[in-house]
């Protein structure tokens, strides 16, 4: 090896930057946007809102980012199939403008049109955001060569700062938009990020490294060995996936059945999304119930709360990854990292009953309280999403890897979905309904559901065979 080649399997290809740019400003966007949205849809009319109740709010941001994290089966089938990653990325990108666009108009009109910008706005993001999602983080995937395989632990920890970077930041900006010069101007704000994130993604278009789709391959899909799989009639002593073997090439056998052992993982994720997400719904629904404190000359409220989140994650992603990890040696198995996470979700739920047992007597507390559920909960974020990611790219065939990230999306629809369907449940007429999604028996309810599913996961984990060998081993 000379030494050109011993820099390049030491450095990461050119074109990372102008995806971890892309993706540094299209979270930007995202969060920016749902940050403000459990205030706007609740807020009172006089201040720029819809004067809707917390319920409401609730069922509404879970069942958009229910819509939000379905749509990837889309983006999936669009870029293995079709078109390819990189024109799905682009494409797609432009009706997530488009949404963030919509909602910026919202000003123009009132009542009914109001909702309509709310309904439509968020609609277009949920295709564009979902679209995209299982397409990036497997395309920068696919930028390293097999000599620099070494490098992605690294490269995704490093794509996931850059989410939470570009997330931390909108915390802050969005809402001080928001309060002082309203929403509608709150809302373009994202739309600018997110203009600006397409355009650092086709900037590095010469750079990148494109694989062809299973199309152009002419590799069959998951669904269609699957089916086949399943319909045709087996002959004495065939297996499932033996029937399939008279239709299909021996690898695209041996990528489809690489499919069902991680969506058997994944069936148990759900419920952290369930209650992960809540951040941006019912933790800022309870903080704005909690007094508002001076840090720095900024006025933090249960708006500017939520960038304690991604701020820790920016500070907890090198810790873990450079430190933690390797002193844990095999017991940092990305399975056994995940199982970490989901009991660390249930005990933050448990911590933010007892701040809401206090606030429901009378007590009056302190936005700073929030610190405690947000330090526990991000953590537990790190070792399962970040980990998820990871887990996704690298245990999925190569021709199924935006397929198995859509599926690993889906568990964050699954889960959203949960929640809007058990808000509209248990939400009763009467004095009280409002806030019966903010409440101590809801939130004890999720954490013992977690901790429940937490200890099934552990069980699943343990009878995980890997396929990439040096993942079971933590490295």
């Amino acid at each position: 090896m000379d030494l050109n080649d011993a820099t390049q399997t030491r450095r990461w290809p050119r074109q990372i930057k102008y995806i971890i740019g892309n993706e540094a400003c299209e979270r930007f966007s995202y969060y920016g946007m749902t940050g403000i949205l459990a205030g706007y849809i609740s807020g009172q009319l006089t201040a720029g809102g819809l004067g809707k109740s917390e319920d409401y709010a609730t069922t509404i941001i879970a069942l958009f980012k229910s819509f939000n994290y379905f749509t990837p089966l889309l983006g999936a089938w669009l870029s293995d199939k079709l078109i390819g990653r990189y024109r799905t990325i682009f494409w797609v990108s432009l009706f997530y403008c488009a949404g963030h666009g919509t909602l910026a108009c919202s000003d123009f009109f009132s009542g009914q049109g109001k909702l309509n910008c709310l309904f439509i706005g968020l609609t277009l993001i949920a295709l564009g955001s979902g679209g995209i999602k299982p397409c990036v983080s497997a395309f920068m995937g696919e930028q390293f060569t097999p000599d620099q395989s070494h490098l992605m632990q690294k490269a995704y920890g490093a794509f996931y700062w850059a989410i939470n970077f570009g997330s931390f930041f909108s915390f802050i900006v969005v809402p001080w938009v928001k309060d002082h010069h309203g929403y509608s101007p709150a809302f373009a704000v994202p739309g600018i990020f997110m203009a600006i994130a397409t355009y650092i993604f086709w900037r590095g278009k010469k750079y990148y490294t494109f694989v062809p789709t299973n199309r152009e391959k002419r590799h069959a899909g998951f669904f269609q060995v699957f089916f086949t799989a399943l319909t045709i009639k087996r002959g004495p002593g065939q297996t499932f996936w033996d029937a399939a073997r008279a239709r299909f090439s021996e690898n695209e056998v041996a990528a489809a059945r690489s499919v069902p052992p991680i969506l058997f993982v994944f069936a148990t994720i759900p419920m952290f999304w369930a209650l992960y997400d809540q951040g941006n719904s019912t933790w800022v629904l309870q903080g704005l119930k909690m007094s508002h404190v001076n840090f720095l000359g900024l006025d933090v409220g249960a708006e500017q709360m939520q960038s304690l989140n991604p701020l820790l994650i920016m500070l907890f992603v090198p810790i873990f990854t450079l430190w933690l990890y390797p002193a844990m040696g095999r017991f940092a198995a990305p399975l056994k990292r995940m199982s970490y996470g989901l009991f660390l979700a249930s005990a933050s739920f448990v911590v933010v009953a007892l701040l809401q047992q206090r606030i429901s007597a009378g007590a009056h507390l302190s936005i700073l309280w929030q610190t405690w559920p947000y330090i526990i909960i991000t953590a537990a974020e790190v070792l399962v999403s970040a980990t998820g990611l990871e887990f996704a790219f690298r245990e999925a065939a190569p021709e199924m890897k935006s397929l198995i990230m859509s599926f690993w999306l889906l568990t964050v629809a699954a889960g959203n979905l949960f929640v809007a369907l058990l808000t509209k449940f248990l939400s009763h007429p009467g004095a009280n309904s409002d806030d019966a999604s903010v409440s101590t028996g809801r939130f004890l309810l999720y954490a013992v559901m977690m901790f429940g599913v937490a200890i099934v996961f552990s069980l699943i984990a343990g009878k995980y065979h890997y396929r990439d060998r040096s993942a079971a081993e933590g490295k």
